[in-house]
């Protein structure tokens, strides 16, 4: 997969300890960045300045926030610990990135309803979770059938950021095309279960050894599957993964230009959306906070601060002059 011998071996063992595969590619784009940085240097040789001067030179030169910063430090810490042997000092030296977080672009819920008459059909529900449950990107398209609850009106999500859990709320209007779209999952499955080749869907390993005809039941098959069969990098097995989580950025991206909507909008957007839409209907923090998973309220108040600008909060002195 690498051209690099020790960019493979680094990717083979996270792979053997069952890292997701984002987590494998940026921690691999940022162990290359260093090298790269320092002129091709095999980080054995490298030490702890060195990984400070990197740290210094993205924020330094490359601007990048605070977030981005500690990812670096996280992927350069699993280098140097797991790999090397050789764990970098906890008292690092390094300038920490003051650069603002950005509040979040948010649309209104005219916007959300022009965007949704203009998605793609293909994309609508995964998109429509998205906004009505607060879903990141990737939560909504590992949704397995089992993981939607009709009966309390809920979704379970399984492993998201910082491999926590939740359960969500549910838009009752969504339930009939969830209905639909588990047909169509259970489709998919009858078509493959007579596919010899077909090794189920994929299932972390622990589930795998407990429950062994899981992989090949529709309550483990992924709700939104892809429209065709492919071999599992980890093995090489014949699987049908979930669809592709670009089609779905590339979609929301595109129903927002058709939409006219004159802001930045991205498949995150209709999870802010989701979040400050909650808070301007009365919900209290608390309750949001554990809807999007936050473990920190601080990360739930950014959206307070969204319907704390402007006309929300402060009456302009210019509404006075009476012009």
């Amino acid at each position: 997969m690498y051209k690099s011998p020790f960019l493979s071996s680094i990717y083979d063992e996270m792979m053997r300890r069952r890292y997701a595969k984002r987590t494998i590619e940026t921690y691999l784009h940022w162990i290359k960045g260093f090298i790269l940085f320092h002129n091709k240097q095999h980080p054995s040789l490298l030490s702890d300045n060195d990984v400070e001067t990197y740290l210094d030179f993205l924020v330094l030169k490359r601007n990048v926030a605070g977030p981005t910063q500690a990812l670096v430090l996280n992927a350069l810490n699993f280098l140097y610990k797991e790999i090397l042997q050789k764990p970098l000092s906890l008292e690092l030296r390094f300038v920490k990135s003051q650069k603002p977080r950005k509040l979040p672009v948010v649309l209104t819920r005219d916007e959300i309803s022009q965007l949704f008459a203009q998605i793609s059909a293909n994309y609508y529900l995964p998109a429509a979770l998205m906004y009505g449950s607060g879903l990141r990107l990737m939560e909504a398209v590992r949704l397995r059938v089992k993981d939607i609850d009709f009966d309390y009106c809920c979704v379970r999500v399984w492993n998201g950021k910082g491999g926590k859990h939740r359960t969500v709320t549910l838009a009752a209007e969504l339930k009939n095309a969830l209905q639909n779209q588990i047909k169509r999952a259970e489709s998919f499955l009858a078509h493959d279960l007579n596919n010899p080749d077909y090794d189920g869907v994929w299932l972390p390993h622990a589930l795998r050894r407990k429950y062994l005809a899981a992989s090949k039941s529709l309550d483990w098959q992924y709700l939104f599957p892809s429209d065709r069969l492919s071999n599992d990098p980890e093995d090489n097995a014949l699987r049908r993964h979930h669809i592709d989580e670009t089609g779905l950025q590339k979609a929301i991206k595109s129903a927002s230009h058709k939409a006219e909507i004159r802001k930045i909008v991205s498949a995150h957007t209709l999870r802010h959306s989701f979040a400050t839409h909650l808070l301007a209907s009365g919900a209290d923090i608390r309750t949001v906070q554990d809807q999007l998973g936050h473990t920190d309220v601080k990360t739930t108040q950014i959206y307070t601060h969204v319907l704390q600008m402007g006309g929300n909060a402060v009456r302009s002195p210019f509404s006075s002059l009476g012009v």
